[in-house]
């Protein structure tokens, strides 16, 4: 029996709170483990269980959460209620509850936003983009010129874009008179990534599954949609090369969702999994309960991950990360498709802890939505697993087998690896067949 059940009152969805390990909510998890390979290959479904999975716990849950929402939307206008609006989109946005009785709170306080620090424009902004946009897009023009960091001013632009995708050419115009050194800026050279069309073809992917990235380490490919509103698959290719298959021959592929809860880019806060290369330099569990036991890997963005991380090797301890560094990890035909350095634009902007892990959220809140039964989170790519609603026991998991296959693949008890994220066009989840052509052209 899976968690295949609706809550009352809930709306459509749940959404993940934080995909960092170290971010905690009640209830509280146990301190985080670290896995060697062995130990992660020796796991078993019936060894987790978590009670905020169960019917009781998830009601509890959402109860506490729902009366919170309330209680911050009764308070009366003034400073402390100024402070509860980011914790209360928040909720808002994670719960889908209150979405209507919470509108006119954050458009009241829009107009007033460019004399706040840039964080609490960034939460409000962020809460814009995910709800509110055409609501909000007649207060963001005048904001704009307000915004004087690089952050906000773009989940604004990308809030104004959604809008209206006739906004572009009027970006593109204001972002170097208000940001004369954009270019050297990784958020506002995604903007301008964005706002400029182009007519580039994608280089020839199964060039990309065959690179090497560095010789006699395993790779997770997450094969994903643009836009992430469909499943996506996760391939692993062991450190001989080739990709992982069944028994039968078949190849290992199995669902993955990169979609956040914001819907922003991937250089942003809380935005998508990025595309490009990232570094495993792990495994170990999460004290965030929505990430829930099961060990997630832990993958780590360029500048994040030192390069001697990155690299898994003995670098000199004076290296810096640079251009040529990442491009180092392509082939020379992906070198110059500027959307597979989407990795190292986040990194150079400080997004970090995206991890590849599990869910402790019912995949029955996004009954009907293109990308179920997926739950959207903050970034990290999500794997499905089946809780016993009863008992909160974990009966089936897809991360712990990606985990398992993963491990199995390597060669280190360190599980050093890489992870790469690369979008597929066309619509609809990355099906099994398109994964087997794309392997099967690369030669592996």
């Amino acid at each position: 029996m899976t968690r295949l059940r609706l809550l009352p009152t809930l709306g459509l969805a749940v959404l993940l709170a934080a995909c960092a390990p170290l971010k905690t909510q009640p209830p509280t998890p146990t301190a985080e483990k670290r896995y060697t390979a062995p130990e992660l290959l020796a796991l078993r479904p019936g060894d987790f269980s978590w009670p905020a999975t169960s019917t009781d716990g998830e009601r509890a849950l959402r109860e506490a959460a729902v009366a919170d929402i309330r209680a911050r939307l009764a308070l009366p206008p003034g400073p402390e209620r100024d402070a509860a609006l980011p914790r209360l989109f928040d909720l808002v946005a994670q719960y889908n509850a209150e979405i209507d009785a919470a509108r006119p709170l954050l458009l009241q306080a829009l107009p007033g936003l460019g004399a706040r620090d840039a964080e609490f424009q960034r939460a409000l902004l962020t809460a814009a983009h995910t709800l509110y946009p055409a609501d909000a897009a007649p207060l963001l023009w005048p904001l704009l010129p307000q915004l004087t960091a690089s952050k906000p001013f773009a989940i604004a632009a990308y809030t104004l874009l959604q809008a209206d995708p006739g906004a572009a050419d009027r970006l593109r115009e204001l972002i170097p008179q208000q940001f004369p050194a954009w270019a050297d800026d990784a958020r506002l050279t995604a903007l301008t990534l964005r706002l400029t069309p182009t007519a580039v073809a994608p280089p020839p992917l199964p060039e990309l599954l065959a690179a090497p990235l560095r010789e006699g380490f395993p790779v997770i490919v997450s094969l994903q949609r643009p836009g992430r509103q469909a499943m996506g698959l996760a391939l692993v290719r062991g450190a001989d090369g080739r990709f992982l298959r069944g028994p039968g021959g078949e190849l290992f592929a199995q669902p993955q969702l990169a979609l956040a809860r914001t819907g922003l880019p991937g250089t942003l806060t809380n935005g998508n999994t990025p595309q490009g290369i990232f570094s495993i330099v792990g495994a170990g569990t999460a004290t965030n309960p929505n990430i829930g036991p099961t060990p997630y890997l832990h993958s780590k963005l360029p500048v994040e991950a030192t390069p001697a991380e990155f690299e898994h090797a003995d670098t000199s301890p004076t290296a810096t990360w640079s251009d040529a560094l990442y491009d180092s990890f392509l082939p020379p035909s992906w070198r110059n498709f500027a959307p597979i350095r989407e990795a190292w634009l986040a990194g150079r902007a400080g997004r970090d802890e995206l991890l590849i892990h599990g869910t402790t959220i019912n995949p029955a809140y996004y009954a009907g939505s293109p990308y179920f039964p997926g739950t959207p989170q903050q970034g990290c790519l999500i794997s499905n697993e089946d809780w016993h609603p009863p008992t909160g026991q974990l009966l089936a998991s897809r991360q712990l087998t990606l985990a398992k296959a993963y491990a199995a693949a390597g060669s280190r008890a360190d599980l050093a690896g890489y992870l790469v994220v690369v979008d597929v066009p066309g619509e609809g989840p990355v099906t099994p067949a398109q994964a087997l052509a794309l392997v099967t052209a690369a030669g592996r």
